[in-house]
């Protein structure tokens, strides 16, 4: 148990640690981003799609 808490004392005052932690946060909101992008792209696209496909005159 000694050997967590120094390892966690040690990973709390690296600054490599908080970096990290900085960057993987950092890294959540953008791929949370990029994924609600894609959706409202993909809605769009979908909507542009059955507008084209209602205004083509039907064989």
């Amino acid at each position: 148990m000694k050997k967590l808490m120094t390892m966690t004392r040690q990973f709390r005052d690296d600054e490599n640690g908080a970096a990290m932690v900085e960057y993987t946060i950092l890294l959540g909101i953008i791929t949370v981003a990029v994924i609600a992008a894609i959706i409202f792209v993909g809605g769009w696209v979908g909507t542009q799609w059955t507008t084209l496909q209602n205004t083509l005159p039907q064989p």
